[in-house]
């Protein structure tokens, strides 16, 4: 996947980062549920293939957005946690999942989530990024 810019917009370089179909997605199992090791993002509902994900792993490590280090607990294992640049994407995770519970055929309980992350504003992201970065910078 590449991530050379064919321009200085704005809008054009975030989405060749973000744009295709699982890298979001890996950054949202991190955010809401959690996940920190290959084998959990593997089970997500989407289906991604091994090759797809330790791709979409790589580029977000080299492009800043997460990190990688030995799991202390299983020496195969490895830990990914968010940078501060994945931290900042969480706004864009709640106006994704905001629209997409409004004009699309969302699960109830995750539209109800979205919405209200959405409807929180800027105190409900800022609470949320602190948390994210107690769990990931820490």
């Amino acid at each position: 996947m590449s991530t050379k810019g064919r321009s200085g917009c704005p809008i054009s370089l975030s989405l060749e980062l973000l744009g295709d179909r699982w890298t979001l997605l890996i950054i949202r199992d991190m955010v809401f549920a959690g996940k920190r090791h290959f084998r959990e993002f593997l089970q997500s509902d989407e289906g991604i293939s091994s090759r797809t994900l330790a791709e979409r792993l790589q580029t977000l490590q080299d492009e800043g957005i997460l990190t990688r280090s030995e799991d202390p607990s299983h020496g195969l294992k490895a830990i990914y946690r968010l940078t501060e640049a994945g931290i900042d994407l969480l706004p864009v995770l709640a106006t994704q999942g905001a629209w997409g519970s409004k004009y699309r055929r969302a699960d109830g309980d995750l539209a109800r989530i979205a919405r209200e992350l959405a409807a929180g504003g800027e105190p409900a992201l800022a609470r949320m990024k602190e948390k994210l970065r107690a769990e990931h910078l820490a």
